[in-house]
């Protein structure tokens, strides 16, 4: 990882704890079974990259630009993603644990969260159009601000979401979730 580029590599099982990585470009690139929890990866970029089983938890990515970047069953715990580069910022997540994790003023459209934990998430100035949320934990999680429209939520809990500070024109929502939508007016929905 010395290389200051690196195109259609597999990292496995590459262990690079409270480490500093900076101004590298990693395109087409996988990495598998690897911990960069507490790192420093400013300044780089990844480039239609993927990360599966790896712990990312609380490292840094300010100036990061994530380019089509897939996350799959990985720890991504208080990741600020709101200090990345801003410029084509596109991300997936299946499976991911994102607690913690911060998305402020990201535009995101379309985003994909497939069974992922997104407990204390924030999403404030957000723009997540068309997002998917299935069959996502989104207890304590924080929306404002955020657009939301033709977001889905069907399958998605926990979640307590103001309308009147979150436009969500064509939203999808399943009956059970309703609740979330008007905890604020504290009335029972049996």
């Amino acid at each position: 990882m010395e290389q200051l580029l690196h195109i259609q590599k597999t990292f496995e099982k590459v262990v690079y704890i409270d480490k500093k990585i900076n101004n590298r470009e990693f395109e087409d690139c996988v990495f598998k079974n690897c911990d960069f929890s507490n790192s420093n990866f400013a300044y780089n970029t990844f480039l239609d990259c993927e990360f599966i089983d790896c712990n990312l938890s609380m490292t840094s990515l300010a100036g990061t630009s994530l380019k089509n970047v897939s996350f799959k069953n990985s720890k991504l715990l208080g990741i600020q993603f709101n200090e990345c580069d801003d410029f084509l910022f596109q991300v997936r997540f299946e499976e991911c644990n994102l607690n913690y994790a911060v998305f402020t003023n990201k535009k995101m459209p379309k985003t994909q969260f497939h069974n992922c934990s997104l407990q204390e998430v924030t999403f404030i100035g957000n723009n997540l159009t068309n997002s998917v949320f299935d069959n996502c934990d989104l207890q304590g999680a924080i929306f404002n601000e955020t657009q939301l429209a033709g977001a889905d939520f069907r399958t998605a809990y926990n979640y307590k979401i103001d309308p009147e500070f979150n436009p969500m024109k064509k939203a999808k929502f399943s009956t059970q979730g309703l609740e979330g939508l008007l905890d604020k007016y504290d009335i029972k929905i049996v």
